[in-house]
């Protein structure tokens, strides 16, 4: 019995030096003061059950993914640079940018190009027609990443056309996520694999040290077809995107086909992915293909946690500052920090018309529970909200005033700010804001209206587990 109470006094010890020891790193790599604040208590005050749960989802930078992108760099920063010079020799390059693009695109480290085409891509069967006409067109190689695919149907249809595509000589390259692919069985990637493509995950866990971490994600989907198209967007490769789904039946998501320079600047973050994965750097086409009358602006924006600033986040305070008369945004979730949240309320209090929608039905309970926290602080400045029941919402959109739109991957979370790999699309061209701008009209007619009084109305025990989702936000 002595020698019992010795040992569990020991790991008692341990637990609370380990704590302690996680709560400084806490403080020190913490991105966000809640965050830090948040780890810090819990490590010092619950360390057995906040050590482990710090080791899996504490992380807030992908140092592995940095030290590889830096032994790449001059490899992938050479294929950038003569990319950059490319376009300019080329006049692909916007020339009368306003300062407020001219900012996006020393976040974005690339130019805004022109001459670029884009097509809306409304839900899972336009989308998937119009990405397995490219790979059956593909004559030299295929890019395809996605953060979720599944052995089912859709996911046969896709590994049916890699396949076919590969014994025709055509170089293919699939990356994915790890963890969201978690439930497909090995044998889908081994028979992709034995007919001729090339297969890896994106391996966040790569390394003895980081095998139990599990909160980066690669959460991209992009599909490149001989570097003249690129898709780029919300869905990835399951049935459920297909509004194939016991549960949530419709769904709703948006993805965008797009020709032009842009689609060069897509294949950047893929490259930049595929070294972490696989050390190597594919031989792809940087010539850009064009039409002087495509008139759509674009510019790519990836991001994620090995980046010097918080991209992500940076990109959405800057684009919500910049809304002059009309700012709607489209998410499926709604967690924003305390920039986004200021951002948002001072467009409001300027005049702008701010409209949010998120869904009605969610498959994150804390999620969705943690947006609802938020309703009387934006509500009161005028912000309009509505929560889509036609189905399940995943589209993640925005329209700023009459000319600039948003396509990506990106939620309006702290996931997708700080911790997720993603990538979205800003366009600069009335005709396109508009095709955007009718698609977000037809989604507001099959949404309702909420207000402070839907929060007020709703029981107490309803509007602590709200306070209690609003606490876990920063480390959601």
């Amino acid at each position: 019995m002595e020698h019992f109470r010795i040992v569990w006094l020991v790991i008692v010890v341990i637990f609370y030096i380990l704590g302690f020891i996680a709560a400084i790193d806490a403080i020190w790599k913490g991105r966000t003061s809640q965050g830090s604040v948040a780890w810090a208590i819990s490590l010092i005050i619950f360390p057995y059950l906040a050590v482990p749960l710090y080791w899996i989802f504490g992380d807030r930078k992908f140092y592995g993914y940095i030290n590889a992108r830096r032994s790449g760099d001059l490899k992938i920063n050479h294929i950038a640079k003569q990319l950059k010079e490319k376009l300019a020799a080329e006049k692909l390059i916007s020339d009368d940018d306003p300062a407020e693009l001219s900012a996006l695109e020393e976040l974005a480290k690339m130019p805004f190009t022109k001459y670029n085409k884009a097509k809306l891509l409304i839900n899972g069967e336009a989308t998937f027609k119009a990405i397995f006409q490219g790979i059956d067109q593909a004559e030299d190689y295929i890019l395809v990443q996605f953060y979720k695919i599944q052995d089912d149907n859709l996911g046969k249809k896709l590994q049916n056309r890699l396949i076919k595509k590969a014994k025709e000589g055509v170089r293919i390259y699939l990356l994915y996520d790890d963890i969201g692919c978690t439930p497909l069985p090995r044998t889908y990637m081994e028979k992709l694999r034995n007919n001729g493509v090339q297969v890896y995950n994106f391996k966040s866990r790569k390394g003895w040290a980081y095998r139990l971490r599990l909160n980066f994600r690669n959460h991209r989907k992009i599909v490149v077809v001989d570097g003249k198209i690129a898709y780029v967007g919300g869905l990835n490769v399951s049935d459920k995107y297909m509004g194939i789904h016991p549960k949530y039946g419709y769904w709703r998501d948006t993805h965008v086909k797009i020709e032009g320079p842009s689609v060069q600047c897509v294949q950047l973050p893929f490259i930049s992915d595929w070294f972490w994965a696989t050390n190597e750097v594919p031989e792809l086409n940087w010539e850009p293909a064009y039409s002087p009358q495509w008139q759509n602006y674009a510019l790519v924006m990836p991001s994620g946690p090995a980046d010097e600033l918080e991209t992500c986040g940076i990109f959405f305070v800057h684009s919500i500052n910049s809304a002059k008369k009309r700012l709607w945004i489209i998410s499926p979730y709604f967690v924003p920090d305390q920039q986004v949240l200021c951002a948002l309320q001072l467009a409001a209090l300027r005049g702008v018309d701010v409209r949010l929608m998120i869904p009605e039905k969610s498959d994150l309970l804390i999620t969705n529970l943690s947006a609802l926290s938020y309703l009387q602080e934006i509500t009161k400045v005028g912000i309009k909200v509505y929560r889509y029941n036609k189905g399940f919402l995943h589209q993640k959109t925005m329209l700023i005033d009459n000319e600039h739109a948003m396509i990506g991957t990106a939620n309006l979370d702290n996931r997708s700010f700080r911790i997720n790999f993603e990538i979205n699309i800003l366009f600069s061209n009335k005709e396109f804001a508009k095709n955007v701008e009718d698609m977000m009209k037809e989604d507001f007619s099959n949404s309702f209206q909420i207000t402070e009084e839907d929060y007020t109305k709703k029981p107490f025990w309803y509007k602590l587990a709200i306070k209690v989702a609003r606490l876990l936000a920063p480390i959601q």
